[in-house]
């Protein structure tokens, strides 16, 4: 048994695309070298960090909407046979330092769990370690000759309630023994170029420049200002395991390095080290992570448009107070008129709720503002209401559509401009237009097609609306 003082020695940021490894890219892995040598030089430093456990935030874990998971399996195993390369893993589980981070975390009012293997089981939970676990440590085992493993699932919750079970995390590690180092394992922007694995966002670059340029000074305020529409439109993976890595670094002056940066396949790799150097109340983090979260709140609120504001107060009336908003007298210009809105509700970079209706059903826009925005918040069958401590942290839109037009084919779509109405019988299916990740008319059809249980071969009649979208 190792006797050290349990201590945290390094922490780091990976990329985990199975592509970066020789048996899966083979001659492919030439087109992302830099990311490759930064994995064998943060490997390196692992082998100097000398660490005993390795905690790996994943985002491909079992992730739960309620409740951060950690794999309660006493070894923990796992092959890339699904990438087509005959890799595989096996590591000793460090169970007890994860009954003590869910006990630090719970401390701290954070839902945590280890899940055991019968309720796996009864979850049909993954058993076997992800790709997103697997990428980093396969690096790190040729230069770290042994060690056991924490396995941890990224949570869903808020960046500050994220960064406070980071927080929990290490003075669990600090409770225990040994050297401990932490991986947030995760992708940035997956929407760098035209023909990216989830589509092209302009924003997905300067949502990686942002974000890698602030992990480099350590800068958690500015992280935590990141607009959650940029960060939505980048279609990251890696935010959240970022805010936890930084909550267990909290309290600590560190030594951060960016290894390396690129995007060959339209993903943003990043490989980052962060060296904690000692100890100091000058490197408290959190109170900058809760200031830059309150100034992005303050700016979204400035610059939301009157639909949107109005969308806002509607849900937080009726969750605070039981009440169903007035519409504002006189009403505000284009807020007069009828026609079909759809509200859509965020938290996190999260859908939270969506509710519309694709003709007027009140005598104004405001009128059905008010009525789906409340509906979205507290009726939308997929998600829980919403509750009060949540209001602050609702990012709202609102979508106000054209009247519907009959149209003889998907040739008179365009998934960018046109929404399109599916309908066979008393079966509805409708998808709004520009939506991140659809390009072609071929998915648009087929995701309203499987939102009203409309076969793919089933004859259907077409319909196609423009929106006019609020923020």
């Amino acid at each position: 048994m190792n006797d050290s003082p349990g201590q945290l020695v390094l922490a780091a940021l990976t990329p985990h695309p199975p592509i970066i490894l020789p048996e899966v890219g083979g001659p492919d892995i030439a087109q992302a070298q830099r990311t490759v040598d930064g994995m064998r030089r943060l490997a390196q430093i692992f082998a100097e960090a000398r660490p005993s456990t390795i905690i790996v935030i994943s985002p491909h874990g079992p992730v739960f909407s309620d409740v951060i998971a950690i794999t309660g399996l006493p070894r923990v195993e796992g092959d890339l046979k699904q990438f087509g390369a005959a890799v595989s893993m096996e590591f000793g589980n460090d169970l007890a330092l994860a009954g003590r981070i869910v006990s630090h975390a719970k401390q701290r009012g954070i839902s945590a769990a280890v899940i055991e293997p019968s309720f796996m089981s009864r979850l049909r939970a993954p058993r076997r370690l992800d790709h997103g676990t697997m990428v980093p440590l396969y690096y790190i085992s040729q230069a770290v000759p042994e060690f056991q493993v924490v396995p941890v699932a990224m949570g869903l919750d808020t960046p500050d309630r994220l960064y406070t079970f980071g927080m929990a995390l290490r003075a669990a590690v600090d409770e225990g023994e040994g050297r401990v180092a932490l991986i947030a394992s995760g992708d940035l922007s997956h929407r760098l170029k035209p023909g990216a694995p989830a589509g092209y966002s302009p924003k997905g670059q300067v949502f990686d420049e942002r974000l890698v340029e602030a992990l480099g000074r350590m800068d958690v305020g500015a992280i935590a200002r990141l607009d959650d529409r940029l960060v939505e439109a980048a279609g990251e993976c890696g935010l959240r395991p970022v805010f936890m890595m930084l909550g267990a670094l909290d309290g600590l002056e560190v030594a951060a390095k960016v290894h390396s940066y690129e995007g060959p396949f339209g993903v943003g790799y990043a490989v980052a080290s962060f060296r904690p150097v000692e100890a100091s109340e000058d490197a408290r983090r959190y109170g900058d992570l809760v200031r830059g979260l309150q100034e992005k709140r303050a700016g979204r609120r400035r610059s939301e448009s009157p639909y949107v504001a109005l969308a806002r107060r509607a849900v937080e009336e009726y969750v605070r107070r039981g009440k169903v908003l007035r519409a504002p007298e006189p009403l505000p210009e284009g807020l007069e008129r009828a026609a079909g809105v759809f509200c859509s509700i965020h938290r996190g970079g999260q859908l939270r709720g969506c509710i519309g209706t694709t003709e007027p059903t009140r005598a104004n826009i405001a009128l059905e503002i008010i009525s789906n925005a409340m509906s979205a918040a507290t009726r939308d069958p997929r998600f829980e209401p919403v509750e009060e401590d949540e209001l602050d942290d609702l990012v709202f839109s609102v979508d106000v559509l054209s009247e519907p037009e009959p149209i003889s084919g998907p040739d008179e779509l365009d998934p960018k401009r046109y929404g399109v109405i599916v309908t066979r019988g008393a079966r509805v299916g409708l998808l709004l237009p520009d939506l991140d990740g659809i390009d072609t008319t071929g998915e648009q059809i087929r995701i309203a097609r499987r939102k009203a249980g409309i076969g793919e071969s089933e004859p259907v009649e077409l319909a196609r609306f423009e929106v006019t979208r609020y923020e």
